[in-house]
């Protein structure tokens, strides 16, 4: 009876053995395979078989122990080492590493399942996906890019198809005002040759003559109903204004820039074309008691307008014609400043701005400028988009600015208008300064616009967010990988390929960001690798074939000591 139950004894040793053999087998099998996770069998004894059993002390004799002799070894579990591997930069971009606790969250054909394999790529359709082709899961992003937290969906990442501009939203300058500078006291004055409103050029036009009556000297009538005067070629601080068309009569029927039939509806139009701000001394566009037309234009050398007789056509698409004479009666004078910048509208249009900067005043408490902007690409007529004071102290610090966002107008253009630009004289990286120098200078720094940029590329953070980077230098969110955490992760059900599914020992997964909670963080462009030690595994195979050759010798001993047995019985 006891030799057979050794024979039985020693079969679940080698059992024991064979299936330590097989666990350490597998770790070593995959030494190379990501995010493996290593596992471990633990073994306890079977039942034993009382033969004696214990007692109790008496007054006669003491307690006595139970025998017992055990039935052999069975299998206690198999429990799986979910530490962090080492991990492995790749430089792919698809590539993620989980340092720390938690698991992807991925679709396998409709169900839920989860993997620390970080090996994903992009498909046809720019789905994230694992090797076997499950989709991962995230959370999805609304209009603006920001990051909707709630119901998992597959991300995408459409790299070289996605494409987005950003509207400007403001524009940082840096530079010095030279507050040595003479003040800015006048603007250029260009005259027109005198109107008339007789053929004798005796009587003076007025601004609410109309403009085909008008009579210049010598009895010549330069204008007619229907005729289209172009302004070509004139400069504004030695800056081009943008050509503009201005058709003679009670109609636009060329799709002129504007049109009108008195005098003021030229001058009116002459004043938004060339960006004068009427609000500021005498500047604008006026006529004389002689029937001359003026345009003078804002404080200093920079503001200055030039208009001579070559840029003052009449006809050009017929019979070219100047019919006009100009002269300038009056030189700008001041210290003045100009700068150019652009800007973008909310589809990614440039928009070039202009800026000019004159010293207008100087007492005991600093010095002060008035800014004026001007655009061509405003879509009305009027190019002035806005002017303001900026007023320095003693020191040449700023201490104010007026009028600190500029409206530009898109109507038409199919953007968002108006456009709305803030000016920044002042921040931490940059300012302006108004101190002696030898000259003005000023110069936009940075603005937060840009034009249209494609997605080609994009970096996973550490709390899963994944940012697409633009050609043209945006930054945007395109989603977030979340962490799925579990209360018990032994008790996960491993589904081949690396993906686990939950059970009820594993406890329903709580998903978050990368880095909260209880989870890790996930490291991108990196890899995660088994956690497997070979030293470790060595040693495992040694102690499993160990006690598999001694559980061998056991039955070799009981079924020789069987065999005499049964041969001195004969």
């Amino acid at each position: 009876m006891a030799l057979t139950s050794s024979l039985n004894i020693a079969l679940t040793g080698l059992k024991a053995a064979s299936i330590g053999i097989d666990v350490a087998g597998n770790n070593i099998a995959n030494v190379n395979t990501t995010a493996f996770k290593k596992s471990r069998a633990t073994f306890e004894t079977h039942i034993a078989r009382t033969l004696e059993p214990g007692s109790a002390p008496n007054g006669v004799v003491g307690g006595t122990n139970p025998a017992q002799i055990g039935l052999g070894v069975r299998l206690g579990s198999i429990t799986q080492d979910f530490s962090t591997g080492s991990l492995e930069p790749t430089g792919s971009n698809t590539d993620a590493a989980i340092e720390g606790n938690g698991f992807f969250v991925v679709s396998d054909q409709g169900t839920q399942k989860y993997t620390r394999n970080g090996n994903f790529s992009l498909d046809r359709d720019f789905n994230l996906v694992a090797n076997d082709g499950a989709l991962v899961q995230g959370w999805a992003i609304d209009d603006d890019f920001n990051i909707v937290e709630g119901v998992l969906e597959d991300i995408t990442v459409p790299i070289g198809v996605l494409s987005v501009a950003e509207p400007t939203t403001e524009v940082k300058f840096a530079g010095n005002l030279n507050a040595g500078g003479d003040l800015a006291t006048l603007g250029s004055i260009t005259q027109f040759e005198a109107l008339f409103t007789d053929a004798g050029a005796t009587i003076p036009a007025t601004a609410t003559d109309t403009l085909a009556s008008l009579f210049i000297a010598g009895g010549t009538q330069p204008l007619a109903t229907g005729d289209v005067i172009t302004l070509t070629g004139a400069t504004r601080g030695g800056a081009d204004v943008p050509d503009a068309t201005f058709e003679v009569g009670p109609a636009n029927t060329t799709a002129s820039d504007g049109f009108g039939t008195t005098i003021q509806d030229f001058m009116d139009f002459l004043d938004d074309v060339m960006g004068i701000d009427q609000t500021q001394g005498t500047a604008g566009v006026r006529i004389t008691g002689t029937g001359v037309i003026e345009v003078e234009s804002n404080v200093g050398v920079d503001n200055a307008i030039a208009i001579g007789d070559a840029n003052f056509v009449v006809n050009a698409a017929t019979a070219p014609a100047t019919p006009l004479s100009f002269t300038q009666s009056q030189a700008a004078v001041g210290e003045t400043t100009r700068t150019s910048f652009s800007v973008f509208d909310s589809l990614g249009n440039p928009i070039n701005v202009d800026m000019t900067l004159a010293l207008v005043n100087r007492d005991s408490n600093g010095t002060q400028w008035r800014y004026f902007t001007n655009s061509a690409e405003d879509s009305d007529v009027d190019t002035l988009l806005g002017t303001g004071l900026v007023s320095f102290n003693t020191e040449g610090e700023l201490l104010t600015i007026d009028n600190v966002d500029l409206p530009i107008d898109r109507v038409g253009t199919g953007a968002d208008t108006p456009l709305n630009i803030g000016i920044r004289f002042q921040d931490p990286f940059g300012s302006v300064t108004s101190l002696v120098d030898t000259a003005s200078t000023i110069a936009a720094v940075s603005q937060d616009g840009a034009g249209i940029g494609t997605l080609n590329d994009f970096d996973i953070s550490a709390s899963g967010v994944i940012t697409g980077v633009f050609s043209n230098g945006l930054l945007r969110n395109l989603g977030q990988i979340p962490l799925a955490t579990f209360a018990n992760d032994e008790g996960l059900r491993a589904d081949g390929g690396w993906l686990y599914q939950a059970t009820a020992n594993s406890g329903q997964p709580v998903v978050v960001a990368g880095g909260t909670a209880n989870a890790g963080s996930i490291v991108g462009r990196t890899l995660e690798l088994s956690n497997v030690e070979l030293s470790e595994e060595f040693v495992n195979l040694i102690n499993a074939s160990t006690g598999f050759s001694a559980s061998s010798r056991v039955i070799s001993t009981s079924d020789r000591l069987i065999q005499e047995l049964l041969a001195n019985l004969r």
